[in-house]
């Protein structure tokens, strides 16, 4: 590993400038982790908190050695053969020479990993086997994510020089990750919820769905913020260049990525604020940051090649669907995504991919707004890639998913479920106080005179929803 002197010249401190900030950015990224973990367990209830935090800190402690030793030479693979490139052992991080950023480009591609990985977790909340996840979470920080980055970022397929981007004459784009991590797991989430059934409970004998309220509201706004805050380092991040190679500042491109990654996540919040007081009748603040999080996902694979009111209006957009989406695969589909990760994640990223062409921006940097459609060829070539990669997605999971169920079976049993998961896969509980002996099977549940319900039970509403009772025939009132 050589080192790199500085007194050589303008352009080698720039470069270690800009490697310095993409590892400032992979601490940013990783600060995700913690966000997705509040956010998952105040979305469930109390006596299942602690399998997802064995799931989330899982994502990290064995994604990041898959990746490492499979999961970055894979991308590398998959990228060579589908653009007709020469494959190299040198892909994977451990073989050959290191360069001075070997592992600095390792490192911030595993952090963009674990997030893809992470996101499926609260599709199956409450009632996949541990073991199982286990399996499919290494399958897919080792094989399915990274064949989707092979296909975009590492130049096959989709890119510019791969077979189907040479064929239509233009690349895909996805900046930091829309599709490429989003969608992706926001698809392999929706396909591991239906694989797995719904939790006991969610619907009735007519197959109408019933609330299931989380645990806690403060956990999963809590957990909203923090994945806000890591985006910056998603977004504005890939934006890697901080200095140009004479030593120019490179402000103007990083400004516009920064802007509209913000105005994206505040249209997202504000369009499903409303959407929510207008179908439950009361602005709900679980939506609201559902809705957040989906303006973020959309602007993700769009910020710099937008102008700022397109990403204003792509966050607008994903914010407003992501409430019918998820009542769509809840009630229509009948399928149990706890989380609503396709609705916040694939839906909103594959939308906001598509849309690019739209509003794209007619300068380099689109500073000043100006307004151009990149093209038909490139409309077509976002529209194949979202198929492609969704595809792909849906196989993957679903051959992945069959050999866990042979494996280790897909689901923990009936008694596992209703004592909870905590109790059932671990042996521990999360909130022992209120439980008396720490029981999950024995949880409290006092009366309106003060009392909490902290199972999810009916005397309180957790989730900002309303109860069933007290909205119109056409909603069951349900948030999640």
């Amino acid at each position: 590993m050589v080192g790199v002197v500085l007194q050589g010249g303008v352009e080698a401190i720039s470069n270690s400038i800009n490697y310095v900030w993409v590892l400032v950015v992979c601490f940013l990224i990783f600060f995700m982790q913690p966000g997705f973990a509040l956010l998952e367990s105040g979305q469930v209830r109390a006596k299942n908190v602690g399998n997802v935090l064995m799931k989330n800190m899982t994502d990290w402690g064995l994604g990041v050695l898959a990746f490492f030793i499979v999961g970055a030479g894979v991308s590398g693979i998959v990228g060579a053969l589908t653009s007709g490139g020469a494959i190299e052992a040198a892909v994977f991080p451990f073989i050959g020479e290191v360069g001075s950023t070997t592992f600095i480009g390792w490192l911030f591609g595993a952090v963009f990993a674990m997030t893809a990985a992470t996101i499926v977790s609260g599709a199956v909340a409450e009632r996949m086997d541990f073991k199982a996840y286990v399996f499919f979470a290494a399958v897919m920080v080792a094989f399915i994510y990274p064949a989707v980055t092979g296909m975009t970022w590492a130049g096959g397929l989709l890119s510019a020089g791969g077979f189907v981007g040479e064929a239509i004459g233009v690349g895909y784009l996805d900046f930091a990750g829309a599709t490429v991590v989003h969608m992706c797991g926001g698809i392999a989430g929706l396909v591991a919820a239906y694989m797995v059934g719904p939790r006991k409970g969610r619907y009735d004998e007519n197959g109408d769905s019933q609330p299931i309220p989380g645990h806690s509201m403060l956990l999963a706004v809590l957990g909203t913020l923090f994945l806000a805050f890591g985006w910056y380092g998603f977004n504005v991040g890939t934006q890697a260049t901080v200095l140009t190679a004479e030593g120019a500042f490179n402000g103007g491109a990083l400004g516009l990525v920064a802007v509209n990654t913000t105005l994206g996540m505040g249209g997202g919040a504000m369009a499903a604020m409303v959407v929510s007081a207008i179908w439950q009748g009361k602005p709900d603040p679980l939506w609201t940051a559902n809705g957040l999080l989906a303006g973020l996902v959309a602007v993700t694979g769009a910020v710099p090649h937008v102008t700022w009111w397109g990403g204003l209006l792509l966050g607008i957009l994903a914010g407003a669907l992501v409430l019918p989406t998820y009542r769509w695969v809840v009630d229509s589909l009948k399928i149990d995504d706890v989380c609503g990760v396709f609705a916040v994640h694939g839906s909103a990223g594959a939308i906001g991919t598509i849309l690019i062409p739209v509003f794209g921006s007619s300068t380099a940097l689109g500073a000043t707004g100006d307004w151009s459609f990149l093209g038909v060829d490139q409309l077509a070539m976002q529209i194949i890639g979202v198929a492609v990669i969704g595809v792909w997605t849906v196989l993957a999971t679903m051959v992945t998913l069959k050999v866990a169920d042979v494996l280790f079976g897909l689901r923990v049993t009936d008694e596992e479920e209703d004592i909870g998961l905590d109790q059932g896969e671990h042996g521990v509980s999360v909130y022992p106080e209120f439980t008396g002996d720490g029981s999950p099977e024995r949880p409290t549940s006092m009366s309106a005179d003060g009392g909490v319900s902290t199972d999810g039970g009916e005397d309180v509403r957790t989730d900002g929803g309303v109860d069933e009772q007290s909205v119109d025939d056409s909603t069951d009132g349900d948030s999640k």
